[in-house]
């Protein structure tokens, strides 16, 4: 969606210039992934460098030479920091955003060490793994993700990245929550890509919607009597467009899934009653739709 908008703004034709920067933007995300993950062990690599310089103080404390290490100790952040699989992609992506700015993770860690979660582990006598996990899942959600400062950092990092920290988020907490125990070694970097098929999705999407357009328009510009088409917000032509290419060229998707996905773009991009409009638009397409053979979907129930 964003992509075809940028062309229209840009006046650009130039489908494959395009295409690569959408392909570029798709491929970041594993990136972004990667940055979010390995955030917590280098705040973990950074409380070790910590407590190691504070008991080697000339004027070191009873609690510099013998802190408290709970935090430190956490089982989670032990098996992100040797899981083979993340290190292998963190090698072969080249992610080191961290090394190279380390002042973020010197900032995240003082947030954290301030908070009231902080203090309420580190406090507990009670000790168990889910506890454990529990705190870094909580660290994470409440402290990590929301920091404004990170978010800064990964938006002028690259821009395409803050529709996709949300997703991304969402998935580590779901890889957090699933660690069974200390010797857990099941994690695994998810792929970017369920299959080819899937891969090649956002490309024939982009590129059918963009050599179609105009066909496309036509199959709802009789259905807005009252919307002079000038009138009608080019986010909306261009969700409306893609639906339809959707319902149209696209046979193994269900309609109502094309329906609700397109639903929730127009609520997070679009004007507050896009969605009503666009719902009420695609809804009367689908019932002319179904008195032909001209969208045809694959399997039981695809309507």
């Amino acid at each position: 969606m964003q992509s075809i908008y940028a062309m229209h703004q840009n006046g650009s034709d130039n489908l494959e210039k395009e295409e690569k920067f959408l392909k570029f933007s798709i491929d970041n995300v594993q990136d972004l992934y990667l940055i979010m993950l390995s955030s917590m062990i280098e705040i973990k690599i950074r409380e070790v460098d910590f407590i190691e310089k504070s008991a080697k103080k000339h004027l070191a404390t009873a609690a510099d030479r013998n802190p408290n290490t709970k935090f430190i100790d956490n089982p989670i952040f032990k098996l992100l920091e040797e899981n083979n699989s993340l290190s292998i992609a963190l090698e072969t992506r080249k992610i080191n955003n961290w090394q190279q700015n380390d002042d973020y993770i010197l900032l995240l860690l003082e947030d954290i060490k301030k908070s009231d979660l902080y203090q309420a582990y580190m406090d507990t006598t009670e000790t168990s793994f889910e506890l454990d996990k529990q705190f870094v899942v909580d660290m994470f959600c409440e402290l990590i993700a929301p920091n404004e400062k990170l978010y800064d950092y990964l938006e002028d990092n690259k821009l395409t990245w803050i529709d996709d920290i949300p997703l991304v988020n969402t998935q580590i907490v779901k890889q957090l929550k699933q660690f069974k125990s200390a010797s857990d070694e099941s994690f695994k970097v998810p792929k970017l890509f369920k299959d080819e098929e899937d891969k090649e999705f956002a490309q024939h999407l982009f590129r059918r919607t963009i050599l179609n357009e105009d066909d496309l328009a036509k199959e709802f510009v009789d259905k807005t009597p009252n919307w002079d088409t000038e009138r009608i917000a080019e986010i909306d032509t261009i969700i409306l467009k893609m639906a339809i290419c959707e319902f149209l060229k696209f046979p193994s998707i269900p309609a109502k899934v094309t329906i609700n996905e397109y639903l929730e773009l127009a609520k997070e991009y679009s004007t507050p009653k896009s969605s009503i409009f666009i719902n009420g638009i695609l809804d009367n397409l689908i019932k002319d739709y179904a008195g032909t053979d001209k969208m045809k979907k694959i399997g039981r129930g695809l309507l």
